[in-house]
């Protein structure tokens, strides 16, 4: 091993394993130093902010693990150039790591208040989920950029999702890709028949149209209702910020009409801010509380105009603490009558959901299928639902298909 190798090899292990490696690590040097380049030295001190086990208050300079004299003295400045070294020395998605580490390790959450450190602060969906739950709290003047930096996520996700499922909605009630006519499912009967009287058969008895006439397509628009019913329990933190993001992808679509509900103990109906604004829905989230699913599956029901054209969306982790029995018959019941029902225990990119097993297997068992979903699979899930497919199969497929 050359002395070039031998450093290189060392110093990352330094960068590893923290200070408390350094003298051991010495030893296996040529050069009896690990060797740390200035970049790696400041690289060092941000990790050992976070990692370290040291007495030291951490990250914010005042801030203890219980996140007590947050934003107190010199830490907003202190905070703000540990954020800028961070985010200079670490790619993107080791950032997002550390940043959530720190926040956890350290609590720093107060901290985010200051608006000098929120705007050093990379923005990624855990972040937007941290500054839901702490929405009340923040101050006046950190509003603005907390709107900037959550503004900035859901575009993001905006522009990651909106083609995709754009693309599934129209390609599941576009007839024309099933029909050599414009659209079957659009022709105008009546003036078609009026109109073409002149071509009677009278041999064969048969009118032969010799021209087709079609409704305006605009005057077909709200051909399906698709409700989506969000838990907002703090537990669904991730899950309540992709559902807004697709809630107001599916508003945005003339084809259907979007009803958008929030719940925990009590109901909303975010159905306007979706439409208008992703961001000032999201706002309108209040995360934690009990749960009552029963309840906002009840107000739900007031949107079913046309059973076999609405999709129903829960999104939830299924810890009822309303009335289970009539949930499971209200859900039955809407299947019956013909609603498209599934439920999404998790809406997120990673981990394994925590849900109730019983009340998803009871679920499942009448025909609404309950499982996790990362945003890649909801388009074709909801393209499958659409067209009829049965969601139960459909789910199972997908949740076999291994990821990209």
């Amino acid at each position: 091993m050359s002395n070039k190798a031998d450093t290189t090899s060392i110093s990352r292990w330094r960068l590893i394993l923290g200070q408390s490696a350094e003298q051991q690590l010495s030893t296996y040097s040529s050069q009896g130093t690990t060797g740390l380049s200035d970049d790696e030295i400041i690289m060092d001190q941000a990790l050992a902010d976070i990692y370290d086990d040291t007495s030291s208050a951490g990250v914010g300079n005042g801030t203890n693990a219980s996140g007590k004299g947050a934003g107190q003295g010199k830490s907003a400045p202190r905070l703000s150039k540990w954020l800028g070294d961070v985010r200079t020395f670490f790619p993107d998605d080791v950032v997002s790591i550390i940043q959530h580490d720190a926040m956890e390790r350290k609590g720093w959450k107060q901290l985010l208040f200051e608006p000098e450190v929120l705007a050093q602060v990379k923005p990624d969906i855990q972040l937007v989920g941290t500054l839901l739950t702490l929405k009340g709290k923040i101050p006046e003047r950190t509003k603005d950029t907390a709107r900037m930096l959550v503004q900035s996520v859901v575009d993001e996700l905006i522009k990651v999702l909106k083609q995709d499922i754009r693309r599934a909605v129209t390609g599941a009630l576009n007839r024309r890709q099933h029909s050599p006519l414009p659209s079957l499912s659009g022709i105008d009967w009546k003036r078609t028949i009026q109109r073409n009287l002149k071509h009677y058969d009278t041999d064969r008895k048969k009118l032969i149209p010799e021209k087709f006439y079609f409704f305006d397509r605009a005057q077909r628009s709200h051909e399906w209702t698709v409700i989506v019913d969000i838990d907002q329990s703090g537990s669904m933190a991730d899950s309540v910020i992709w559902a807004s993001v697709i809630s107001s992808i599916f508003a945005s679509i003339p084809a259907l009409n979007t009803r958008v509900v929030a719940f925990d103990t009590e109901v909303v109906d975010l159905t306007e801010q979706c439409a208008n604004d992703p961001v000032d829905m999201l706002f309108g989230i209040q995360l934690g509380g009990g749960t009552d699913i029963n309840k906002s599956v009840a107000y739900c029901e007031s949107f079913i105009e046309e059973p076999k054209k609405t999709l129903f969306i829960l999104v939830s982790d299924l810890e009822e603490g309303g009335n289970r029995g009539a949930l499971i018959r209200r859900v039955r019941d809407m299947r019956e009558a013909g609603v498209r029902t599934m439920c999404l225990l998790a809406l997120s990119d990673h981990g394994e959901p925590y849900y109730d097993e019983g009340l998803a297997k009871t679920f499942s068992r009448d025909g609404t299928p309950c499982f996790a979903c990362t945003p890649a699979m909801l388009p074709e899930l909801v393209e499958g639902a659409l067209k009829g497919h049965d969601l139960t199969a459909l789910a199972k497929r997908l949740s076999a298909k291994p990821s990209k």
